[in-house]
């Protein structure tokens, strides 16, 4: 509908809205906890850390919900709110950056390395994506996530090579 209708606020305006309180407040804590290191990173490596990171999570909200608005053009009943493809780049990003960081995913209290939680999490968001059996949008959070690896490893290459030497040590 949103290009029927020319809508393209859409693109970017569902990032804004979420379906409750437990929605945004899972979003924003999520992105407290990664996005101020992700930052400092982006701070180091590029010098414009605000920057980048707000470039980046603008990017990541829009392209996040691009597969879902192609998937679901005809759908005149379908909609997509949230940020969370946006904070999953975020997540991503700091994956990149910190693939041995210990990350622990409620209800289990193993603090696990996220390349670990990372590829979990994809697996989980693919199949749950093929199943179509709740309201979420998995599509948004792989595309997210996908986009915040790789738009680090867009601006600097290199960044490539730490996250291989990084892995497992």
């Amino acid at each position: 509908m949103i290009v029927q209708r020319k809508e393209y606020f859409r693109i970017l305006g569902h990032a804004i809205i979420h379906v409750d309180w437990t929605h945004l407040i899972f979003n924003m804590i999520t992105l407290y906890f990664f996005g101020e290191y992700v930052e400092e990173a982006m701070k180091v490596i590029f010098g414009y850390g605000k920057l980048v990171f707000i470039l980046m999570y603008v990017l990541a909200a829009i392209i996040s919900s691009l597969p879902s608005i192609a998937k679901h053009k005809n759908d005149h009943w379908y909609n997509s709110v949230g940020a969370s493809g946006a904070v999953s780049a975020i997540l991503f990003a700091g994956i990149l950056l910190n693939p041995n960081m210990k990350m622990i995913v409620f209800p289990i209290p193993i603090p696990l390395p996220g390349y670990i939680l990372g590829l979990g999490y994809l697996i989980f968001s693919h199949f749950m994506s093929k199943k179509n059996a709740d309201n979420i949008n998995h599509d948004a959070h792989i595309t997210g996530a996908i986009f915040g690896f790789l738009f680090p490893l867009i601006l600097e290459p290199k960044l490539f090579s730490l996250f291989i030497n990084n892995l497992g040590g």
